[in-house]
């Protein structure tokens, strides 16, 4: 059985640096910026994405995320949320370079208002543009193996298959899906979207995911600092059950007692 100090040597490995949280957080739909950063710390989350056409990081005259988040303490992980073209996408994320918050980025590119489902196409395109450019690209994109290879075969530094759209709350509608990707990556796994709540995300980590990452569960939760903490235990408990290894499904009962010694 592994003790806390061996699980806190298998760190989640991000394009070459190293964490010890496997849970990503988002920043929207907390009632402000300093429920935000309540919850951020609950989640124990070293990695913060922000949505840069949403949420104000690059104009220091008016209230700014940033001013809440110690950069030192947080890698900030800038998001093309709200873009529908492969073109506001790679702008959105020059702009977030621009400003300072760095390389790496998720990359959004929906293809639907009203399932919020990304455009494979224009994420291949998109991606294949911000690769070339010098950027760390976490594409979010379906639970597609062939979509995932892809974008692994153009040097996206990771894959962010859906569980389900966002926003929904339902929980990994497809495991078998996600299984394959996971035996053919060769890159970090992180589910994105879709996740409801704690064993959701135990789920995702007992499978063999890396990380997951979140927004809707735990700000719209009735009291999001308490889900970010429920949602912080799930990750730990996913993650070392996948360690540990399940014992194999039984079709019949086996007695949980060794049957020697019995009085006849």
């Amino acid at each position: 059985m592994k003790k806390d100090e061996d699980v806190m040597k298998d760190p989640f490995v991000l394009a070459g640096k190293e964490y010890r949280s496997r849970l990503i957080v988002g920043t929207g739909k907390y009632k402000d910026f300093a429920e935000t950063k309540r919850a951020i710390e609950a989640s124990g989350a070293e990695i913060v994405t922000v949505a840069v056409r949403r949420v104000n990081i690059t104009d220091p005259s008016k209230e700014n995320l940033l001013d809440y988040l110690d950069p030192k303490k947080y890698t900030i992980l800038p998001n093309t949320a709200g873009c529908y073209t492969a073109e506001d996408a790679v702008r959105t994320c020059r702009l977030a370079r621009a400003a300072g918050v760095g390389n790496l980025v998720k990359l959004e590119v929906i293809g639907s208002e009203k399932t919020l489902f990304p455009d494979v196409p224009a994420t291949l395109e998109a991606a294949k543009t911000l690769v070339q450019d010098g950027f760390i690209v976490l594409p979010y994109i379906f639970d597609d193996p062939v979509a995932c290879k892809r974008l692994e075969d153009l040097g996206c530094a990771a894959v962010m298959p859906l569980a389900a759209p966002i926003g929904s709350g339902l929980g990994i509608r497809n495991p078998y899906n996600l299984r394959i990707i996971l035996e053919h990556s060769r890159v970090p796994v992180i589910v994105d979207a879709g996740v409801g709540t704690a064993s959701d995300a135990a789920v995702a980590l007992e499978m063999g995911c890396d990380a997951v990452l979140m927004n809707t569960a735990i700000a719209g939760a009735k009291d999001p600092i308490l889900m970010a903490e429920a949602m912080k235990l799930g990750v730990e408990a996913g993650r070392k059950a996948f360690l540990a290894g399940r014992m194999p499904k039984k079709l019949y009962a086996t007695a949980s007692s060794p049957l020697d010694g019995m009085i006849e």
